[in-house]
């Protein structure tokens, strides 16, 4: 079974829905680790805007979520499309008056190869569990001259785990730290329903910071061309590899 199963089941389709959490990934050592279901149902904020403003051409949301960047876009009459794997989330960008599709990003994609900017926001960059993986077949998404803005964790952290979708309510309680997002649409992952607070089966899910995230870019083909920090969090730019040499 895939991950889809996990984020079309309770509770992260009723946390969508209300538009609050609690919600979070756990790990098997009971670390909660926060999605901030909240924030992502509201309106962008600051931080989500200097994203917005840095966007160019034609966009994709890679788990765009209950899709707050995707509507901003589409407000502004510029052509996104968000892509999450839970019906929710593209339900409720579509309601936001966004264009969202139920797929993974793993999955074929309308206009393959030719976007200019892909978004992975919010933690996105641990979709699969696999950094380079995952930036790999971004590089087969984005046009030659596409770039991406990703989302990297706080804290200098390079790590590889497997979580369960749990609303807090279930099993035992660890420490508590902090992750993006969510949506993770991955190859593989739980296929337990998480209804009730019990914690469905566990998926690869991958935490990064700047320097881990350089890394992985550099062994996936890209290069970094900006980074920045706004409001506590923390972004790079990535442009293909071949680009950067050209520039």
């Amino acid at each position: 079974m895939t991950a889809v199963t996990a984020w079309r089941a309770d509770p992260y389709t009723d946390a969508l829905r209300n538009g609050r959490g609690p919600l979070f990934l756990r790990r098997d050592d009971g670390w909660l680790l926060p999605l901030e279901v909240e924030r992502w149902c509201e309106a962008p904020d600051r931080a989500d805007r200097r994203v917005l403003e840095r966007c160019r051409g034609t966009v994709l949301d890679i788990g765009c979520g209950p899709g707050r960047l995707v509507a901003a876009l589409a407000a502004e009459g510029r052509r996104a499309l968000g892509i999450d794997i839970s019906p929710e989330a593209v339900a409720r960008t579509a309601r936001l008056g966004g264009t969202a599709l139920c797929r993974s990003v793993f999955a074929p994609l309308p206009a393959e190869g030719r976007w200019d900017t892909a978004l992975l926001i919010d933690g996105n960059i641990g979709i699969g569990g696999d950094p380079s993986a995952l930036l790999r077949r971004v590089g087969q998404v984005v046009g030659p001259t596409g770039f991406v803005i990703a989302e990297c964790a706080s804290v200098d952290v390079d790590e590889r785990c497997e979580v369960r979708v749990d609303d807090g309510r279930g099993g035992r309680v660890g420490r508590v730290g902090r992750v993006g997002r969510g949506s993770p649409d991955g190859r593989s992952g739980p296929d337990g329903r998480s209804g009730g607070g019990g914690p469905g089966a566990p998926f690869p899910w991958a935490r990064v910071g700047t320097r881990a995230l350089a890394r992985h870019a550099e062994r996936a083909g890209w290069a970094v061309s900006g980074r920045w920090d706004l409001a506590g969090r923390h972004f790079l730019e990535l442009v293909p590899r071949s680009s950067a040499v050209r520039r």
